[in-house]
């Protein structure tokens, strides 16, 4: 948990509790308030040092008047948006600022602590997915222009180019000769286990090779259950999302032919900075002994799970380098990848991230889900007796619930707008011509039409 501390290191003096204990208690009461994410409190600590050393020059306290506050707002909008070039703030990270701020001082209000604060509110009133909703709006906020639509995924076609990218492979799938790139196979195999699954980057980076899911005894066109283990998803959230049998093939083979040659034999063991080794016994898919003691697998977050030694040596994560290490440099790995095919084959081919590939199994997923193909899949394993759950699951659901299921999303409304943002209209046109096309249903006049719709539609959009 960060904490602020003055120079002379006191948290009291003659005039009572000092500004920094009243943001420690603050700090320390962020996880039961609504911000669970580590990687957030820092953040919210920064904000509210930055306020108080901004407000101390010009003479203002913490909790100072009502209207010695406002003036001194003032003054700290203007330092963020003409002040210094390296101090000034975008309208978005100003409105996060302001949300930060607002939500320390109600809670100061609320323990005693402030009898004022320096935000100036009015009744608002919003419309989303037809739902009209009311609140209090913060005047402070700085109004934000719409964001225009990017292609934030890739496409079929630059997905496929991008997945044999990662194993060495040139645009025809032959061996690119000029490429001597290193853990191919483990490259392309955790590069399409996100495409099918849609994993944020801490989750499949610090996912344990033991809490992969079993393969299946044959083939199926139902994607495979993927429990996501809270110990490295957003918020601490377990879920479930999914995974083709393809793809989940190929990271087994991975698993039981490269991955078991990396770890054949090895020694290594965490850095010091990073703590002490924890070695693990007596593992299954669930847990395991770590140092003797039964721990559930679920319970690690990403620091204590890049320790794991295994129980024959080697690192327990999915993904291992040289002589069994834990591999996470993964924004580099698909980063490379994409300059690569952009200098070689592609020169539209984009900047590829993970949330990029994350955002690339929503759209896929969202395609097949429009087109019926899991539907159809549901129906075909209702008949042969498989996963009966799972096939009732895909055959009632509605296609935008069931991406917001495997996306981990709270409500249905956050996935509508992802899905808007992802250029969904594209989308659904791409889908229209397809079908269209596959069943005669679009002659060269109708085709011409829809092309006009669709023009229009993204020049206002």
């Amino acid at each position: 948990m960060p904490l602020l501390f003055d120079d002379d290191l006191l948290f009291e003096d003659s005039n009572g509790s000092r500004p920094v204990n009243v943001i420690n208690r603050w700090a320390c009461e962020l996880p039961t308030n609504g911000v669970p994410a580590p990687k957030s409190w820092p953040y919210y600590v920064r904000t509210v040092r930055e306020w108080l050393e901004f407000i101390s020059e010009h003479g203002v306290s913490l909790f100072d008047t009502r209207t010695r506050l406002k003036a001194v707002l003032g003054s700290y909008s203007v330092y963020r948006a003409r002040g210094p070039i390296q101090h000034r703030f975008a309208a978005s990270t100003w409105n996060q600022n302001i949300g930060i701020l607002a939500g320390f001082y109600k809670w100061a209000a609320g323990e005693g602590f402030a009898e004022a604060e320096p935000f100036t509110y009015r009744q608002g009133v919003s419309a989303f997915a037809g739902q009209m909703r009311r609140g209090l709006a913060n005047q402070a906020r700085r109004r934000q222009a719409k964001p225009h639509v990017t292609i934030k995924y890739l496409d079929e076609g630059f997905s496929d180019l991008f997945l044999k990218g990662l194993a060495g492979l040139d645009p025809d799938g032959e061996r690119d000769l000029s490429f001597r790139g290193r853990e191919l196979t483990r490259n392309a195999a955790v590069g399409r286990m996100v495409v099918s699954s849609g994993l944020r980057s801490q989750e499949f980076t610090y996912l344990l090779v033991c809490e992969v899911p079993a393969l299946p005894f044959r083939p199926t066109a139902v994607p495979v259950s993927f429990p996501v283990p809270e110990g490295v998803t957003k918020g601490s959230k377990y879920r479930e999302t999914w995974i083709d049998y393809d793809a989940l093939a190929e990271l087994w083979s991975y698993i039981q032919l490269d991955r078991a040659a990396a770890i054949m034999g090895s020694l290594w063991r965490p850095p010091t900075r990073w703590g002490e080794p924890l070695i693990v016994t007596e593992a299954d898919h669930l847990g395991g002994r770590v140092n003797g003691v039964r721990v559930r697998w679920a319970a690690l977050g990403p620091a204590e799970r890049r320790r794991l030694v295994a129980p024959d040596g080697g690192s327990m994560l999915l993904s291992v380098w040289g002589k069994g290490a834990p591999f996470t440099a993964w924004s580099t790995v698909f980063a490379r990848t994409a300059d690569r095919i952009r200098s070689r084959y592609e020169p539209r081919f984009p900047h590829v991230t993970p949330h990029r590939l994350r955002h690339t199994m929503a759209m896929a997923t969202m395609a097949r889900l429009v087109r019926g193909y899991y539907e159809q899949a549901a129906r075909q394993v209702r008949d042969t007796g498989d996963d009966a759950a799972l096939a009732h699951y895909l055959r009632t659901t509605e296609p935008l619930l069931i991406l917001r299921d495997l996306l981990g999303h709270e409500s249905s409304l956050t996935t509508e707008s992802y899905l808007h943002r992802l250029d969904v209209l594209r989308l659904f046109e791409s889908l229209y011509q397809r079908v269209g096309e596959e069943y005669g249903l679009l002659d060269d006049e109708t085709s011409s039409e829809l092309a006009a719709e669709f023009d229009n539609e993204l020049e206002l959009a």
